[in-house]
């Protein structure tokens, strides 16, 4: 499943980070990683941005960029 098909309050593993070399680099720079685990914490009033909660922080991703990274 693709990080952006969490619904709010849902966890997830990272599996896989997909896309091109910029936006791969950029999203395992910010710390989603294999292996990592990931909560959706809620939805901005257009549903995008998304935050996520990962390793004790909060993280906000267009959907976009979400869809690149896969979770189980």
């Amino acid at each position: 499943m693709k990080l952006s098909e969490l619904r709010e309050g849902e966890s997830g593993v990272v599996v896989e980070v997909r896309g091109d070399s910029e936006v791969r680099r950029k999203l395992l720079d910010m710390g989603i990683v294999k292996g990592a685990e990931i909560k959706m914490v809620r939805n901005a009033p257009l549903k995008d941005p998304v935050e996520f909660e990962l390793k004790g922080y909060y993280l906000s991703l267009r959907r976009k960029e979400a869809e690149n990274v896969i979770v189980e």
